[in-house]
């Protein structure tokens, strides 16, 4: 009786053989998480089908031009500047291996740095636009109110949309107005709330929370009493986008973007701002001041004579 050929596993090439041991070597020696691995994995991959396609198969030959050439190759495909900034790591610190191992002779890459023309500026409603989108949701029915408030809170603190989702009854404090947020890093922050939100906070904590018979302590809950997630978030916040005519691309992270650009337009210090957003690094926050010189560029050219 014939048995049927066992299948076998196509080999891997050396490149693929080489990813592996560097990995293997960053798993054991630095500890990362399977997650990063595995996002490392993918960048490799994609690096090495675009040194293929270069007709590069030897790592000595690999000069800073064929890697300037792929990471402009990646922003083409549509990639977020996260995304590409994390693959220039994962190139970099495959470099700094395959030297420190003396598979090639010099680190290309020690002299590499991501270009800030590669940060894009975040996108952002005016003030006029977000004032139209929190007139939306309808305030005769209790979703109305819970959405309200929960649009005037996002604008009002800036906080993440996973920060909000996660917000606690203890920790909102309408009479002293301010939020404990906890944000990245488990850091606990305090931001304050704008007399508007806090009475549109009061509202739908005395009429619409009691009686959605709260299962958990978020302070914003859905129609069955338990938490929002994110997705339920989104998904809101582009309905009333849509009711309020908007035709840009809006997620909750435009409400983040617009709060820091919307203070920094009326004179806000920048470190204030940086407080406030609970970033650890004042150069994430300086992005915004990108944005404020790109609207008084366009206001001046509208509007002064010789613009």
């Amino acid at each position: 009786m014939d048995t049927a050929p066992v299948p076998t596993e196509k080999p891997k090439d050396k490149n693929q053989l080489l990813f592996e041991e560097f990995l293997n070597y960053l798993s054991v020696e630095k500890g990362l998480a399977q997650n990063t691995l595995d996002a490392y994995r993918r960048d490799l991959a994609h690096y090495d089908a675009f040194l293929k396609s270069e007709k590069v198969s030897d790592w000595d030959k690999v000069s800073r031009t064929h890697i300037l050439k792929y990471l402009n190759a990646e922003s083409k495909r549509g990639l977020e500047s996260s995304s590409i900034a994390r693959g220039l790591v994962s190139v970099k610190l495959f470099h700094r291996f395959l030297t420190k191992e003396r598979y090639v002779k010099a680190d290309i890459t020690s002299v590499l740095e991501s270009p800030k023309l590669w940060k894009k500026l975040p996108h952002f409603l005016t003030a006029q636009e977000m004032d139209g989108l929190l007139k939306m949701p309808d305030l005769k029915t209790p979703v109305g109110i819970r959405d309200q408030a929960l649009l005037e809170c996002l604008y009002a603190t800036g906080m993440r949309v996973s920060e909000i989702t996660e917000i606690s009854v203890d920790h909102v404090y309408l009479d002293n107005k301010f939020i404990k947020c906890r944000g990245k890093g488990d850091k606990e922050r305090l931001v304050p709330l704008g007399g508007v939100a806090v009475t549109a906070c009061q509202t739908y904590l005395s009429q619409v929370r009691p009686k959605m018979k709260p299962k958990t302590d978020h302070f914003f809950l859905g129609r069955n009493g338990g938490g929002l997630t994110r997705q339920f978030v989104w998904q809101m916040i582009k309905k009333y986008a849509r009711l309020a005519g908007i035709t840009k691309t809006i997620t909750p992270h435009t409400f983040r973007h617009s709060f820091a650009t919307h203070l920094l337009e009326r004179g806000a210090d920048l470190r204030v701002v940086q407080e406030l957003l609970g970033h650890s690094d004042i150069s994430t926050t300086q992005i915004y001041t990108h944005v404020s010189g790109n609207r008084l560029k366009s206001v001046h050219a509208k509007f002064h004579p010789r613009g």
